[in-house]
């Protein structure tokens, strides 16, 4: 597996891989509330964030090129550099749950410990996803708190999530 920076074409692909609107908003929380999504979707969201320089979208292809994953990185407050988000993370439906998740996020990980300053990593991921929620313990995220999201799908629990990258 190799992890580039995502490409505005990279779009078209993840949004095949959001099937159903349970999958959308398992992915994307309620960033986006539209289903289904489009590529034009996902490049009319990120554009802006990536000219801020505190979003980095990031998509994971296998040795022969093909996208098979993607994942952003994002600073959540303006004025701090002391730790980063994970955040749309997904796997191609046909490769979840043989171990490319704990693969592409490792290599995250290390992206963050080698290229960003920051020292925590923390991310969101939905009580009732329990494969997802296995994939970022096995990667070494700890709990850290819990909280309810109201999505047009109705109210979720989320649990909140962090690492150490000293």
């Amino acid at each position: 597996m190799i992890l580039r920076a995502y490409k505005s074409e990279d779009a078209a692909v993840i949004c095949e891989w959001l099937r159903t609107e349970t999958e959308l908003y398992r992915w994307s929380a309620d960033r986006f509330n539209k289903f289904p999504l489009t590529g034009k979707d996902i490049r009319e969201n990120y554009e802006p964030q990536i000219r801020s320089g505190r979003f980095i979208p990031l998509t994971a292809t296998d040795d022969d090129g093909n996208v098979i994953g993607h994942f952003i990185i994002r600073y959540p407050r303006e004025d701090d550099d002391s730790f980063v988000r994970f955040g749309f993370v997904i796997i191609a439906p046909v490769l979840r749950g043989m171990g490319y998740g704990k693969e592409m996020l490792a290599l995250g990980i290390d992206y963050v410990r080698n290229n960003l300053t920051a020292g925590r990593i923390d991310l969101g991921v939905f009580a009732d996803n329990v494969s997802a929620l296995r994939c970022y313990e096995a990667v070494g995220f700890r709990e850290y708190g819990r909280r309810k999201c109201e999505l047009p799908v109705g109210v979720w629990e989320c649990i909140d999530m962090e690492l150490s990258t000293e």
